[in-house]
């Protein structure tokens, strides 16, 4: 028989968690263990190891002159934050709540950032009194900052989060270019610098962030580079020397058949070049990149049990305990065009020979309550644990969890 010409996508290959005697382990423990311990089923699981060790990862690729930060955006989970927190260089949140978690972590107020297109006024209070950067996005913001400082004789530290001409090109989720609610647009940043300088400000630099989730290293270096250049044509309207430069993120991983993880090598290359720019350009800057899923996303599983096996005119459907209202994204309810499978295992039966193909429901009386379409996976039976790969980020916080009234969800570092 001649082997299949075409054959079908695969998902890249999951081996972060180790198998053991048949069964998936999370920070050395064995997944029926670990879902014991934990005292329900759903949960999310996050390896502390497998966090530490992408940490390390980055170190290695990177220069070491380049500042690595986190966005907590990912996954704000405390214990999470509190694991990174003294791992990296800095923190960046999106609100007054992730600013709070940040500071309890230990984080140096003088290394958290924060970014968001809605500052309210308590908000811009708050880190102001922290003393953290604030990545200004707006006029509006200028002005209540300088109000702020009058009346509190404390004068906030700025950066201005720039909306560039520009795009991430094949990003999963594009945040510059174009007309965007994020940041300001590049041609009106002079304006906005003038202002910032008007209001006795404590600027320091900017803050570009073209896209999210990309997965190949040309697109990230290009956008690296052009946020480069951007930064040093409008550095020459700023009213002081620039201190930091933030060029974004937008490391991807592998979520869906087909898809490979990317090549950190050239994107350190680039950024080596970079940084040795900026010793004449910007003397005596920061650079930094800020990642969030690339961090934490790899590290994570969303843990399942399943609660009831249906045949439907000779389709297989596994019901389990969790669903769309714990993990939004693996029903693709978060940004999917066209939905797609996230790599999927039956953990406590990963040497199981016989397969089936099966979709994996969840308990809520919807029909978009989908976590796996048509996967041939080891049969499974009532009480056997699903896992969900690729759950480290926008997961928990990302999902809908009072929908419908079902219990929620819970999470543990181990």
């Amino acid at each position: 028989m001649n082997a299949n010409p075409n054959p079908r996508p695969t998902h890249a290959p999951m081996e972060y968690f180790p198998v053991r005697h048949g069964e998936l382990t999370v920070g050395g423990l064995p997944l029926s263990r670990l879902a014991a311990r934990v005292g329900q089923t759903p949960f999310y699981a996050y390896d502390r190891h497998l966090i530490a060790q992408r940490v390390a990862e980055l170190r290695a690729a990177l220069p070491a002159s380049i500042k690595l930060h986190y966005a907590m955006k990912a996954n704000p989970m405390p214990a999470l934050v509190c694991h990174l927190a003294g791992r990296v260089d800095g923190l960046d949140v999106a609100s007054a709540g992730e600013l709070k978690v940040a500071l309890d972590a230990g984080a140096k107020a003088h290394e958290i950032s924060f970014a968001g297109p809605g500052k309210r006024r308590a908000e811009l209070e708050c880190a102001v009194a922290a003393g953290i950067l604030i990545n200004v996005e707006s006029f509006r913001e200028v002005s209540e900052l300088a109000d702020i400082g009058e009346r509190t004789d404390d004068r906030a530290r700025v950066a201005v989060r720039v909306n560039p001409d520009f795009e991430l090109k094949g990003s999963g989720m594009k945040m510059g270019g174009g007309p965007k609610q994020f940041g300001v647009d590049a041609e009106q940043v002079p304006a906005l610098l003038a202002a910032i300088g008007k209001a006795n400000l404590d600027f320091e630099g900017f803050h570009l962030f073209a896209g999210a989730q990309n997965l190949k290293a040309e697109a990230i270096i290009e956008a690296q580079c052009k946020s480069y250049e951007l930064a040093r044509q409008i550095a020459e309207s700023a009213p002081a020397p620039v201190r930091t430069l933030n060029l974004g993120g937008g490391f991807g991983i592998p979520y869906f058949p087909g898809e490979q993880r990317l090549d950190l090598a050239p994107i350190g290359a680039n950024l080596a070049e970079l940084a040795e720019r900026a010793t004449a350009d910007f003397p005596g800057a920061q650079l930094v990149i800020e990642l969030g899923r690339y961090l934490v996303g790899e590290a994570g599983l969303y843990v399942t049990r399943v609660i009831d096996k249906k045949v439907s005119r000779g389709q297989i459907f596994l019901v389990v305990d969790g669903g769309l209202h714990h993990h939004l994204a693996a029903s693709g309810n978060f940004g999917q065009v066209i939905r797609k499978n996230y790599p999927v295992a039956i953990g406590n039966r990963m040497d199981r020979v016989t397969h089936e193909t099966v979709s994996i429901v969840g308990p809520l009386c919807t029909p978009l309550d989908l976590l796996a379409e048509k996967m041939e996976l080891p049969a499974a039976d009532v009480g056997d644990i699903v896992v969900i790969y690729q759950s480290g980020a926008y997961g928990f916080t990302a999902s809908p969890q009072a929908f419908l009234g079902h219990p929620p969800c819970v999470e543990v570092l181990a």
